[in-house]
């Protein structure tokens, strides 16, 4: 089933509300799921609601989200996330930082005691949008070893950063610190599919394709110890510094348990304090234009620029649609039907969109 991005974002709204949401909350991260989906990112998009109402309905996530001011002084802000609903808290921190740029030339929010907050490429791009360079990390459940070691201590810890770029899109790095995010290890189960060698170990410490095997082992950091190191000081800042849980005492989401005890880092950088956002973008649009035309492998190929599939894809899924796995589109009608929402996933609006071309 191919959906309609506004389509996709007024079920997932619906969705939300019913479940307790503000209608401001709803809004927000239904455009955050969905904005993931048109990106690519099937591991960060709705197929959170089921979870999402699962651990609402056992009182594990507070809604609406009671944010609460720790500290608001000078460049820095602390905020308490109150346990509520991740991408509410990782927006208004990054807002907050945005702010404080904009009035000291950087600005940096640390919140504690929150949930999963969805794509994080989310919040550096509204950074971005603002003329500044945005950065976005936060810890995770543990799914990664220490280096040498085969005990999930350190959460896949993923960290985007985006600045703008001369030509309209944003240049921005979304990544985990482990090869791959564990919800592809996630989706792999849920499709009944294979993961390919190197991307994780199983609890042997032995390499593994089973995802089931994955699930109870380790993923592989990116660069080896490199991406061990990035991972433990995401963990020290994002989960140690911010007041929150981390390392191994922050929960999953993925099992209704405990609440998760995520933390979040967000900082902005004013481009404007260094030199005139025009003089930026033209130096950013001059280095593209050399990576692009620098001296590749295959001719016939491209070098792409960080983020730009996804911003291709993005663009692609507004004409045609976003394609749901049937495991996720199965579990979202079955949380419409409970609910008795008014609303509704098929729809020939894409067929009818491409009958007209």
């Amino acid at each position: 089933m191919r959906i309609v991005p506004d389509r996709l974002k007024k079920v997932a709204s619906a969705i939300l509300l019913s479940l307790g949401a503000s209608s401001e909350e709803a809004d927000l991260i239904a455009e955050s799921l969905v904005k993931a989906e048109m990106r690519g990112i099937p591991t960060h998009g709705v197929n959170f609601l089921p979870m999402l109402a699962e651990r609402i309905g056992q009182g594990l996530v507070t809604v609406p989200t009671p944010l609460q001011t720790i500290n608001d002084e000078d460049a820095v802000a602390h905020i308490d996330g109150g346990n509520g609903l991740g991408q509410v808290a990782a927006d208004f921190a990054m807002a907050k930082a945005i702010e404080k740029a904009s009035r000291f030339g950087i600005g940096a929010a640390l919140v504690r005691n929150t949930n999963h907050i969805g794509l994080l490429a989310f919040y550096t791009m509204k950074a971005a949008a603002n003329g500044m360079v945005g950065f976005c990390m936060s810890n995770s459940a543990p799914s990664i070893a220490p280096w040498g070691g085969r005990e999930a201590f350190f959460g896949t810890n993923p960290f985007s950063v985006a600045a703008p770029c001369g030509d309209g899109q944003p240049v921005v790095l979304d990544m985990s610190t482990s090869v791959v995010a564990r919800g592809k290890i996630r989706r792999a189960i849920r499709l009944k599919e294979d993961i390919p060698p190197g991307w994780a170990l199983d609890g042997a410490g032995a390499p593994t394709t089973d995802p089931e095997e994955a699930m109870n082992g380790t993923l592989l950091p990116i660069g080896g110890p490199k991406g061990y190191g990035m991972a433990f000081f995401i963990d020290l800042i994002s989960g140690l510094l911010s007041g929150s849980k981390f390392s191994r005492d922050v929960s999953t989401f993925h099992k209704p348990i405990r609440p998760t005890g995520v933390g979040v880092t967000t900082v902005a950088i004013d481009i404007r304090r260094f030199m005139p956002i025009e003089v930026f973008a033209e130096l950013v649009r001059d280095h593209v234009a050399a990576i692009r035309d620098s001296e590749k492998v295959d001719d016939a190929g491209r070098i792409y620029l960080p983020g730009q599939i996804e911003a291709e894809r993005e663009a692609l899924a507004s004409v045609d649609g976003i394609e749901l796995d049937l495991p996720v589109q199965a579990a979202l009608e079955k949380l419409i039907e409970s609910k008795g929402l008014d609303v509704r996933l098929n729809s020939d609006e894409v067929s009818q969109a491409h009958s007209k071309e």
